[in-house]
């Protein structure tokens, strides 16, 4: 049997009119796929062309070009008369990047020899008659087990690098790992020391940028961020003091160097160049004669006290000692001191040697405006004196009044006996706090309590009766008081690293008795603040209630020296009192006494403080003194802590006097400077007047 055929099959014309049909559909789906090929490259050409083309340009172009940051000259601090006390300088580096484990012996002698070979480099090409560091010294510059800083940050070996030694550098970089020749900036610092801790110093931006928010926030945002305002790893930058707080200001821009290069990333043309772009610079308030003056009073003073065959002055840790002196009416500070200090050229590189942290550690902080320990090497033995941060004593007093009388704890005319001591604490287990070697005043009212410096009536008259009252919580009165005359808050000074202070009257309130608390605060023992906030605070006692914002910096100008800011004067708020009560503190403070004032040319209100605290399981007394002058018309506050310095009349007193007398020759108490009131011209001048008359 046959099988079946198919009947196309059998049929040769209509088997090519299928053939013709099947090329033709064919055909048609090549073009259409053909064209929509070509129509995606012509819009994706134009896309190029006119929508991505500029951009694609300017790739192009950044491929095409190698650029390097040159970094900023820094901005100069001057003093208020325009001496410059920290400038920046060029130059070019050499730094070591550690890369291996130096505490692996193979690796340990390789760094030794390439110190040796980098002494006889330095000896070969660098500057004759220029000192040049010996192999020694380069192995303890590298710091190789990182003692000072972290092991990242790159290690200045010599900066100042003459063209010589820069050449071959150059030259020989492959074969001198881990080294490289840097263009830097070296900081100077005057060196006279003026107020360096208030200035600060730097440190190289690698080694704080994830030690301190600012700089870490700058290092995330790097990508964002244009070429010129591009930290550099190498670049020094303010941690501390002015430096710090006017970072952005000082720093200033880059500048640019361009290399066109080929696709191998070689060089094929000349260069581009943007100069940096410098700094703005610093005009500080600080009067750096005014300064030098109060640091050298602090230093021989404190010497004084030391080796004093005169038992009451004698204070043998009298160590440390600070000092502010506040403008009344304005809030510049003419000087702080937080003494003793350090040279501060020891960071001109934005580096430190061990040798040099260790022989300056407690010398870098600025006791002035936190709590800063005694230089004791000792761990133990440093526990056992005070910081900077000291109870106020009887300075307090003058607020104390103040609070009695605005809250009608008493009047001006009332009377109290001062039997030497005042009692506190329940009936049957009352404590008796004296007055200073128990002395009895007898009758008086509130000047002459601050005059003698009664502890009884501050406890009696304004301690207690805070406590005693029902329509307010007397402690809260009392904080209110603190906070409005700058105690316990900070400043507004914006300084890096303030201390508010330590307000230990509320917890020994929760500890102990809201009685026990307001009575010991008020004769000024249950609160530390720092040598600022006093300034801050005797400024406010002068002025009759305006707390200023303590300014460091007057203005701030370009490299043109045109200004760019000044700073005004600013008030951070007003307490109100009857002016009675003013004058009613300023005639107690008129009578205190005040040894090494003697002769002094004006009336000037004052108040000394022997302040007690037990440190280390021992009892000691810290030396403080708040004064302003003139009386009629203040002008200067002045404020000084001597910690274990005794007697504030002793040991405070003296060196205020001095920075009284600095500022008045210098700056005058009256407006004119006395060393010029007083020069031959103005003598004979002020003579033949005289003889007019």
């Amino acid at each position: 049997m046959r099988g079946l055929s198919h009947p196309h099959r059998d049929d040769p014309q209509k088997r090519e009119i299928i053939n013709r049909r099947h090329f033709s559909f064919r055909l048609n789906a090549f073009f259409f796929i053909t064209f929509t090929v070509f129509s995606v490259l012509i819009i994706r050409l134009a896309f190029l062309q006119f929508v991505e083309g500029p951009s694609m340009k300017e790739k192009e172009t950044r491929l095409g070009y190698k650029t390097t940051a040159i970094p900023p000259l820094r901005g100069t601090i001057y003093d208020a008369s325009n001496e410059p006390i920290a400038y920046s300088t060029s130059t070019q580096s050499l730094y070591f990047t550690i890369e291996k484990n130096y505490k692996l012996e193979e690796n340990l002698a390789e760094a030794k020899q390439l110190a040796k070979q980098l002494e006889t480099i330095f000896k070969n090409y660098g500057d004759p008659n220029v000192k040049q560091p010996t192999a020694d010294e380069i192995v303890k510059n590298m710091d190789l087990t990182g003692r000072v800083n972290y092991t990242f940050v790159p290690r200045l070996i010599k900066t100042g690098l003459s063209q010589k030694e820069v050449a071959f550098f150059l030259e020989n970089k492959p074969d001198l790992k881990g080294l490289e020749v840097i263009e830097d900036s070296v900081r100077n610092y005057d060196k006279d020391g003026v107020a360096v801790q208030l200035v600060g110093y730097l440190k190289k931006f690698k080694g704080v940028r994830e030690s301190y928010d600012y700089y870490k926030n700058i290092h995330e945002n790097r990508d964002t961020m244009p070429d010129e305002l591009r930290y550099l790893e190498h670049e020094d930058v303010g941690v501390d003091g002015l430096e710090y707080m006017f970072q952005e200001e000082l720093r200033g821009k880059n500048g640019l160097k361009r290399f066109p290069v080929n696709v191998a990333g070689r060089v094929i043309g000349e260069m581009e160049m943007t100069k940096p772009e410098r700094g703005h610079n610093l005009h500080l308030t600080i009067d750096r004669d005014v300064q030098l003056k109060t640091e050298e009073a602090i230093t021989k003073h404190l010497e004084k006290l030391r080796n004093s065959p005169n038992s009451i002055e004698r204070a043998p840790y009298a160590k440390t000692a600070y000092a502010v002196a506040m403008e009344v009416e304005t809030g510049n500070i003419v000087s702080m001191a937080s003494m003793p200090d350090y040279d501060p050229n020891v960071w001109r590189n934005g580096s430190i040697s061990p040798e040099d942290h260790k022989a300056n550690q407690f010398y870098m902080g600025n006791g002035t405006i936190r709590e800063v320990y005694p230089p004791y090497e000792d761990d133990r033995e440093r526990m056992k004196h005070p910081s900077s941060l000291v109870y106020l004593g009887s300075v307090m007093k003058p607020l104390t009044v103040l609070v009695g009388l605005q809250e009608q704890m008493f009047g001006l005319h009332d009377s109290y006996y001062d039997r030497g001591y005042a009692e506190i604490g329940r009936k049957g287990y009352e404590r008796k706090i004296w007055n200073s070697n128990r002395r009895v005043y007898g009758s008086m009212d509130a000047a002459r309590a601050l005059q003698v410096s009664s502890n009884p009536f501050m406890i009696d008259m304004i301690g207690k009766r805070l406590f005693s009252r029902t329509d307010k919580n007397g402690l809260e009165v009392w904080d209110s008081y603190m906070e409005m005359f700058g105690l316990g808050v900070l400043t507004g000074s914006g300084l890096p690293g303030e201390s508010a202070g330590v307000k230990e009257y509320i917890e020994d309130a929760k500890r102990y008795s809201a009685q026990s608390a307001l009575a010991s605060a008020s004769f000024g023992q249950m609160g530390k603040y720092t040598t600022l906030q006093l300034a801050q605070y005797t400024a406010m006692l002068a002025n009759h209630g305006k707390r200023l914002k303590p300014q460091f910096v007057s203005k701030i100008t370009d490299g043109e020296g045109n200004t760019v800011k000044e700073f005004q004067p600013e008030i951070l708020n007003e307490a109100q009192f009857n002016d009675a009560y003013w004058k009613e503190i300023e005639a107690g403070m008129s009578n205190v006494t005040a040894h090494g004032f003697d002769g002094f040319p004006y009336p000037f209100y004052r108040k000394t403080g022997t302040s007690q605290q037990q440190v280390g399981g021992k009892l000691v007394e810290n030396g403080v003194i708040i004064a302003y002058a003139p009386a009629d018309k203040p002008k200067l506050a002045v404020v000084v802590v001597v910690p274990e310095g005794g007697y504030g009349s002793y040991s405070a007193a003296p060196i205020a006097r001095a920075i009284f007398d600095a500022y008045d020759e210098e700056v005058g108490l009256t407006g004119t400077p006395r060393k010029k009131a007083e020069s031959p011209s103005n003598a004979a001048n002020n003579e033949q007047s005289t003889g007019q008359q």
